[in-house]
């Protein structure tokens, strides 16, 4: 990631939870994100009704679910986000995060296959819109808090409405298992 990223990346979160009178320990929903930033979200059962011949929407649905989780849909300036609702709530929540951050980061968009056939993969893009969904999702002062208080990452996790996975990350990624761990020594002394 370019310099200076992660420090910008807070920064729109946090403008992006004010914008929405979230403060850092309130759970964020992400299709009100998405509808806060006139982006239309369909799941797939949604898009197979409006495309009823949509082979895509029905090779995920039904031959490969799994392997689905959004996508960004673009015609010129419009957006709508296309998302795997047989996902756990947790998954759909980071992975509607992870998509309306390409949009908040003004990622250009780009063939979903190059022209070899092969799967288009930017992945600075997709680390920076991944850092930005999580950060949007679990806000670092949030967790913090919690942390200091002695919440485990279960309880964290189930806060914010996150896997385990993505709180721990956020958790260790910003600093804040260390920040704890420091604050708890300087407490026992």
């Amino acid at each position: 990631m370019k310099r200076g990223f992660k420090t910008n990346a807070e920064r729109i979160a946090s403008e992006v939870r004010n914008e929405l009178d979230l403060n850092e320990d309130a759970r964020l929903e992400p299709l009100e994100l998405a509808e806060h930033l006139a982006i239309p979200v369909l799941n797939l059962g949604e898009l197979s009704r409006v495309v009823p011949r949509n082979s895509f929407a029905q090779y995920f649905v039904a031959a490969d679910p799994d392997s689905f989780s959004a996508v960004t849909i673009f015609r010129g300036y419009k957006r709508l986000i296309v998302h795997n609702e047989s996902h756990h709530p947790n998954r759909q929540a980071s992975n509607l995060t992870h998509e309306v951050s390409h949009s908040l980061l003004e990622h250009e968009p780009t063939p979903v296959v190059s022209d070899d056939g092969q799967r288009y993969w930017n992945a600075e893009v997709e680390e920076e819109a991944n850092w930005l969904g999580a950060a949007l999702l679990v806000p670092r002062e949030g967790a913090l808090s919690m942390a200091k208080a002695d919440c485990t990452v279960a309880e964290i996790a189930a806060h914010y409405g996150v896997s385990e996975s993505l709180a721990r990350w956020r958790i260790s990624q910003t600093g804040v298992a260390q920040q704890v761990q420091r604050w708890r020594q300087y407490r026992r002394n």
